[in-house]
Parts: C-alpha cells; sequence; structure tokens
C-alpha cells in the first residue's frame, strides 16, 4: 500500500454490506422486468412483450451475479501473493486438530 493512498475508515463494513446486497439486486432485476414487461405489455397490447421484460430482468440478475463473481475473484487473487497462504499452498495445510 502506497503512503499517499488514503483508505476510509469503515472500508471493511462497506464491502460486507455490498456483499449482502447482492441478493437483493437479484430480486430487483427480476422485479423491474416484470414491471417493465407488464407495461410493455399494456402499452403495446403484444403479450410476448411481458416475457421480453422478464428475460431483461433474469439477464441484469445474471449480470450482477458475474460482476459480484469477477469482484471476489479479484480479492482471492490479491491473496495468492500473501505470504502466509504461499506457504500453505507450497507445504500443506497440516491441522493438529483434524480428526482425518
Amino acid at each position: 500500500m502506497d503512503k499517499n493512498e488514503i483508505t476510509p475508515k469503515h472500508r471493511d463494513k462497506i464491502e460486507a454490506l455490498d456483499n449482502l446486497s447482492l441478493g437483493i439486486s437479484i430480486i430487483v432485476a427480476i422485479l423491474l422486468g416484470v414491471a417493465l414487461g407488464m407495461g410493455l405489455k399494456s402499452w403495446t397490447g403484444y403479450s410476448w412483450t411481458l416475457w421480453l421484460g422478464i428475460f431483461w430482468g433474469i439477464s441484469a440478475a445474471i449480470l450482477n451475479i458475474y460482476k459480484a463473481y469477477k469482484k471476489a475473484k479479484k480479492g482471492l487473487d490479491k491473496l495468492k501473493d500473501d505470504p502466509k497462504y504461499k506457504y500453505m499452498a507450497q507445504n500443506g495445510y497440516y491441522d493438529k486438530d483434524d480428526d482425518e
């Protein structure tokens, strides 16, 4: 970390809340897609536009999941350079309390 770089005081809490919001964002994306589809159906009169809106909502939910996955993978990739985890990966992990 650079000395000039300032990290927010509550950064860990904000990241945790961001991870918790994934489930909510999935539901909201699908509900917005359904609402958009219902609006298009009432506006145009075609019933297939409802399914178009549902498809857009599900697509947005999948995109949210993909973005969360990429963000989590980026965080885990930083850990592989940590000396503690590098040693464990090279030499294996032995737990004395493990029954196996």
